[in-house]
C-alpha cells in the first residue's frame, strides 16, 4: 500500500505545546504501547499502526520545509518525505507529492494512492479500512474512492458527503459545505457521512489532473514553479468537479483532537511530567515539560499546560477559544526538535541567548558560520567532536569551546551529546546563519 501523510498547520489551539514549528502532530503525549513512561506522538502513532497493518507500506510525508527536521527526528532518516516549498493547500500539495511517487520514486502510474492526515485519533480498524480504500482505487472502483466517516453528532467542523445508497461502498450524490448544527442534523437524517479528507486514487488520474489544472511536465518542474501556485484544497480542485467518484463508509472510532478538551479525553492518565494532584482534583489533566514540579489541588474540568513556550490553566469548553490570545504573543521559539536532536532556550536577554542543546549519537549539526555573533559551547555530559575552522577536536563533559563571529563551526556527537550553547552579539537571529559542506 502506497499511503501519502498530510502535515501542516501550526496548530496554535494546542499552546503551549505547540508553535510555528512544532505542531501538534508532533507532541508527544500518548503513551508507547507495552511501557511505563515513554511517550509517542500522533505522527508516530499514526506511523506506527500504518506500519502494524502493512509492514510494507510506502509512506510519504506532505509537508512543510519547517517540518522536515521534526519528521527525520520523530521518524528516523529513513522516512520519505515530500517537501512543500511555501503553503499552497492540499491540492498543491498532493500533486507534487503524488510526481515525487512516479517521478523520483518510480511508483507506477498505474498503482494507487491512499491520503490521509497525519493527526486522526483511530484504532486499528481505520488502518484497515485505509487498505480496502486503496484496493478499491487500484481495482478501478472509480476515478476518486473517499472514506466517509459516519457521524457520531451534528457536527458543524466538518464537511459532508450524500452518498446515493447506503451500501457500504456507494458513488457520491453530493457534497455539503461545514453547515450549522441543524443543517448538519438533516444531513445526517438523509445518511451523510464527515468528510474526513481521506481518499484513494490511481496515480495516472492526479497526475492527468493535475498537469490540466496546473501545466508541468513532471516532478522538477513542479517544484520549481509550486511558489507561482494558486491556494485551493484537493476537494475544490478535483473532487467537487469529479463524477465519477465513490464513497466507502467507516463506522469505526475516528476523532480530530484539535482541541485542548478533545486532546486531553484520548489521555491514558491524568498527568505527563513531574505533577502531583490532592484528592480534591477531578477531571484534571496536566502536561509538564518543564523538569520542575507542578501541584494541582482543587481543580475541576482543568487542563495545565507547561512548556519553554508559556503555561496554559483552562476551563477544557474555554480552552478550544485559545486561537486570538496566542495570536497576539510574539516571542523567541524556545523548543524545537531538530533531524540531530533538539534545542531548547533557557534564557534571552538584549545581547545574549543561552541554549541548551541536545544532539542525537551519531549526528552533528550543519557546518555554519555566523556573522554578527560570537558562540561558547560548554559540553554537560557525553562526547564528541568539534570541528571549528577545519580543525577537529575531541570533546567531553567540562570543556569549553569558543567560535569567534565569522568562525565556521559544527558539533558531531559520538554518544548522545548535551551542551549549553551562549550567544553573544547585538543582533542575534535565526536569519544570520551560513552553511557550508563539511571541510575535513
Amino acid at each position: 500500500m502506497n499511503v501519502i501523510l498530510l502535515s501542516g498547520g501550526s496548530g496554535k489551539r494546542l499552546w503551549p505545546l505547540s508553535n510555528d514549528i512544532r505542531s501538534k502532530q508532533f507532541i508527544k503525549i500518548f503513551r508507547k504501547p507495552g511501557t511505563d513512561r515513554a511517550y509517542e506522538s500522533m505522527v508516530q502513532r499514526v506511523y506506527r499502526q500504518i506500519k502494524s497493518a502493512d509492514p510494507d507500506a510506502q509512506i510519504t510525508v506532505a509537508t512543510s520545509k519547517s517540518q522536515v527536521s521534526a519528521l527525520y527526528n520523530q521518524l528516523g532518516e529513513g522516512v520519505g518525505i515530500s517537501v512543500e516549498p511555501c503553503r499552497r493547500d492540499t491540492f498543491p500539495a498532493i500533486a507534487l507529492a503524488t510526481a515525487y511517487l512516479h517521478d523520483v520514486k518510480g511508483i507506477s502510474k498505474d498503482d494507487a494512492v491512499v491520503v490521509c492526515p497525519v493527526d486522526p485519533y483511530v484504532d486499528d480498524d481505520y488502518f484497515e479500512a485505509l487498505k480496502k480504500l486503496w484496493e478499491l482505487a487500484r481495482n478501478g472502483t472509480a476515478n476518486l474512492v473517499l472514506m466517509g466517516i459516519a457521524p457520531t453528532y451534528p457536527s458543524e467542523k466538518y464537511g459532508y458527503i450524500i452518498p446515493e445508497t447506503a451500501d457500504v461502498v456507494s458513488k457520491v450524490a453530493s457534497f455539503k459545505e461545514k453547515p450549522d448544527e441543524k443543517t448538519a442534523q438533516n444531513y445526517i437524517g438523509r445518511g451523510a457521512l464527515w468528510n474526513g479528507g481521506v481518499f484513494a486514487y490511481k496515480l495516472s488520474y492526479v497526475l492527468q489532473r493535475a498537469r490540466e489544472l496546473i501545466g508541468f511536465s513532471e516532478y522538477d518542474d513542479l517544484f520549481s514553479k509550486y511558489d507561482t501556485l494558486k491556494k485551493i484544497s484537493f476537494d475544490y480542485a478535483v473532487a467537487e468537479h469529479e463524477s465519477d467518484i465513490a464513497v466507502m463508509r467507516f463506522a469505526g472510532e475516528w476523532k480530530d483532537l484539535g482541541t485542548w478538551n478533545t486532546l486531553t479525553e484520548e489521555m491514558e492518565e491524568n498527568a505527563v511530567g513531574d505533577v502531583r494532584f490532592n484528592d480534591a482534583c477531578e477531571n484534571t489533566q496536566v502536561i509538564n515539560e518543564l523538569g520542575i514540579p507542578i501541584i494541582a489541588m482543587g481543580l475541576r474540568d482543568v487542563v495545565v499546560a507547561a512548556s519553554p513556550e508559556g503555561i496554559l490553566v483552562s476551563d477544557k469548553k474555554q480552552s478550544s477559544y485559545i486561537k486570538p490570545l496566542v495570536d497576539e504573543i510574539d516571542q523567541q521559539i524556545m523548543f524545537a526538535e531538530k533531524s540531530w536532536g533538539s534545542f531548547r532556550v533557557l534564557d534571552v536577554e538584549e545581547n545574549s541567548m543561552t541554549i541548551k542543546v541536545t544532539l542525537n549519537p551519531g549526528h552533528r549539526m550543519n557546518y555554519h558560520s555566523h556573522e554578527k555573533r560570537d558562540e561558547v559551547w560548554t559540553v554537560v555530559s557525553g562526547s564528541g567532536r568539534t570541528v571549528v575552522d577545519g580543525m577537529e577536536q575531541i570533546v567531553k563533559a567540562g570543556d569549553v569551546v569558543t567560535m569567534a563571529a565569522g568562525c565556521r563551526h559544527t558539533v558531531i556527537a559520538d554518544t548522545e551529546l548535551q551542551l549549553i550553547e551562549v550567544q553573544l552579539g547585538k543582533n542575534i537571529t535565526v536569519k544570520d546563519k551560513r552553511k557550508y559542506e563539511m571541510e575535513l
